[in-house]
């Protein structure tokens, strides 16, 4: 089935922020983040094992808890199978280590074959405190964790948590399944085989204001040639496009900085959010089915959705193409 007729509206709620990312998040917080998104009409909830050490889909499981479970829409993903275990000192997580350190401290099992898969699925579940999933990503086979094993990482997934989700999807158990990764090449190699055949991607980061040439290339144009969808995660890059100081999980350089400066000086001109540009922009790809982002804050869930609406005068993507800061092969939104 197409990602965009499962997924119900345009925007997500992205729940890495839930798993303690960066910062220490109280749980009445994290709560009342959650009851604001879904007052805005927010639908599809997308989370992973891995954010916090299961921090994050305890706290989703939570708040969905009394919903019915025919109103939403849940992704988590497999690749980590979280122990009960604790483990002590700094955790090898390639370039996002400390990303979660004020997480869980369960010990975290980073494995893709097909027995590690289907018991990610059943610990999600009872997390999650939910009978099903509709969406399930493969996450992480990607260089950024594993460098120059990542293609190691890439057939053990291959072999096992690819043909599983196929099976689970064909079965009718999950409606759609695809990988989750920060990478464009995973993506690449995956629609390039014959089988298995997913339904989508979640790409994070790589579809933004700050970063999206690449994706232009070759990943954007071989899933739409393929007919499948794309989930743009992190269309605020980390944060730092939404006033925030984090780019691509760490802090952000000043070359980053002077950047996102200089992209908020031309939105202010036009009277238009920096947010609404960003979220936008990100959602203009036809292969785009929806963006997640993520939030620690109820007050940005209204901001989320106020930017979805902002009418951006075809001006601003004009002197955006004129000054280079957005690639002559992006598609604009609609009347730009």
């Amino acid at each position: 089935m197409p990602l965009k007729d499962i997924l119900p509206g345009r925007i997500g709620y992205g729940a890495a922020p839930l798993g303690n990312m960066f910062r220490a998040v109280p749980d009445d917080q994290a709560r009342a983040t959650l009851q604001a998104a879904w007052d805005q009409g927010v639908r599809y909830y997308d989370t992973a094992p891995f954010y916090g050490a299961g921090l994050s889909e305890l706290r989703l499981g939570e708040f969905l808890a009394d919903k019915p479970r025919d109103s939403y829409v849940l992704s988590t993903k497999v690749g980590r199978v979280i122990l009960d275990e604790l483990e002590e000192g700094a955790r090898e997580l390639g370039e996002k280590g400390g990303v979660f350190e004020d997480g869980l401290k369960n010990k975290i099992v980073h494995e893709w074959t097909a027995e590690a898969t289907e018991r990610s699925i059943e610990d999600s579940l009872k997390r999650l405190r939910t009978d099903r999933l509709d969406v399930v990503w493969v996450h992480d086979i990607a260089q950024d964790f594993h460098g120059d094993l990542w293609l190691q990482k890439f057939e053990e997934a291959r072999t096992g948590a690819f043909r599983v989700l196929d099976r689970l999807r064909d079965e009718g158990v999950i409606k759609a399944w695809g990988l989750g990764v920060n990478k464009t090449e995973p993506i690449e190699l995956t629609l390039g085989l014959d089988e298995p055949r997913p339904d989508g991607f979640l790409l994070a980061g790589r579809f933004t204001l700050l970063d999206h040439e690449h994706a232009l290339e070759r990943v954007l144009p071989m899933a739409q040639e393929a007919g499948v969808g794309m989930v743009v995660g992190g269309p605020y890059s980390s944060g730092v496009l939404a006033g925030g100081k984090h780019f691509e999980y760490q802090p952000a350089s000043q070359e980053i900085l002077a950047k996102v400066d200089t992209l908020k000086t031309l939105a202010d001109k036009h009277g238009v959010s920096l947010k609404a540009v960003a979220l936008q922009f990100s959602l203009a790809h036809p292969v785009t089915a929806a963006v997640v982002a993520g939030a620690t804050q109820p007050s940005r869930i209204a901001e989320d959705r106020a930017a979805l609406n902002e009418t951006i005068p075809a001006e601003l993507w004009s002197e955006l193409r004129a000054t280079r800061l957005v690639s002559d092969k992006a598609p604009l939104p609609q009347g730009a």
